[in-house]
This record gives C-alpha cells, structure tokens and sequence, in this order.
C-alpha cells in the first residue's frame, strides 16, 4: 500500500503536540494512502519527549517513528533526519504547532496523485482559505523573500516560505541538504527547482498564524540568514 510519510519537526512543543498528532490521525487519506508520521524532537527543552511518548504509548494503532536530537541543532537538521528516516512513496512537512491543518492533505496531495505534479507548495495566499491577520512586516518580508528566490530559480511561487511541501520522496530524497535552520526552505527550493523537468505546482491553504507569546519562533535574523540562503544556494554554490 503506498504511504505517505508526515515529517514533524518539534522544539518546545509540550502544550499542543498532542494536538496536532490527533489532527493527523483523524485525517482520512485519499487515494487508499497509509500514513507514516516521523517526529523529530530537536533537543527540546521542556516536556515536548514526555508528551510525544505519552501519545506513541496511548495511541499504538497509529504508525509513528520518533528520533530525538541529543542537542538542539535547528529546523532544518530536524528536517533532515525526518527526510532521511521516511520510508514512503510521498513525504509532507507538518509543523507540530497549529498553525496549518492536516484535514487539506488531500488538497496538496491530488495534483501528484493524479500525476501533474513531482512537488506541491500550499500557499497561504492564494485561494480563499482561512487565514489569520498577523504581522504586516512579516507578510512584507515573506514576499520580499518569495520574489527573490522567484527571480533566481525563474518560479513564479508565491509563497516559497511555507511549511507545507508534498514531495515524491524520491526528489527530496535526492537532495543534499546541508541548512540546519530556517535556511531550508529557501534551500531546498532552489535545489528543487533545478532538476530536469520537475513538476512544481501550488494550492491554496489555509493559515492559523500564531503570535511570539502562543509560542511562534522565527524572527528578522532568519529572514537575514533566508537572504543569505537565496544568494548561496541559487549563485554561489550552485
């Protein structure tokens, strides 16, 4: 049965991972697709262990691997393992916060089911989706952010930075992936975007932003190291 591997990255997540766990398994799948979660802890420093235990424990029916980071090593690293440990046909992003929803799995999935796409982006500004009023200079920077990687990898995304990427996880697993932070996403779009005839498409999803006291973690120094990440992953060491 193909499967779909979930990619959960998680640092201080203790208050709501349990929530999105029960999101992802509520979810149905199309397409008589199996699920696979792989949740990668990167050395968080609250109860975030206890609770992903907790839940394995609690819920055996459901398919999780979990892998913990002896120290905190970033976003991306976490991703890496998650993206190295995956052992199905298609691999998605999830975060462990609440901010993107499980139940539009199928919305990113059907355009590779049905074979026009290799990669989905869900884009949290495109379509009529949900999508909570936040931050305007982080929506200016997001574009900012979109409209240079767009330039140097000739894309027309409009929403290179989302956490939602669906993969034919041959293409991702194929990728060298070296940045540990928020530099991934930037990376891995340049690195995607340059294999021959690839299949890039984008859905529109919904967004359920949070503020930095529900726990949102990335801020204008990582947008800095995205910049750097464009230019270096599009020019330098391309």
């Amino acid at each position: 049965m193909p499967t779909l591997s979930i990619i959960i990255p998680a640092y201080n997540e203790a208050a709501t991972i349990h929530r999105i766990l029960d999101k992802v398994k509520a979810v149905e799948l199309d397409f008589e697709l199996e699920k696979e979660l792989v949740i990668v802890n990167d050395a968080s420093t609250d109860n975030t262990e206890a609770a992903i235990k907790n839940y394995i424990a609690t819920n055996p029916e459901l398919p999780i691997k979990y892998y913990s980071h002896q120290k905190n090593m970033g976003k991306g690293a976490a991703l890496h393992t998650g993206i190295d440990k995956a052992q199905g046909e298609y691999l998605i992003i999830q975060d462990a916060d609440l901010e993107y929803d499980p139940a539009e799995y199928n919305l990113i999935l059907r355009p590779i089911l049905n074979d026009f796409a290799d990669v989905v982006y869900g884009s949290r500004f495109l379509g009529g989706k949900p999508h909570r009023i936040l931050f305007f200079w982080h929506s200016i920077g997001n574009g900012i952010l979109t409209f240079f990687s767009n330039m140097l990898t000739n894309l027309n995304l409009t929403d290179m930075e989302t956490c939602y990427k669906c993969f034919r996880s041959e293409y991702i697993k194929s990728l060298k992936l070296k940045e540990k932070r928020f530099g991934f996403e930037p990376e891995v779009t340049a690195k995607i975007s340059r294999i021959p005839n690839i299949r890039i498409y984008e859905v529109g999803i919904s967004y359920y932003g949070r503020t930095y006291e529900e726990g949102k973690k990335i801020n204008w120094k990582d947008g800095v190291r995205a910049i750097y990440c464009i230019l270096k992953f599009n020019i330098w060491s391309k």
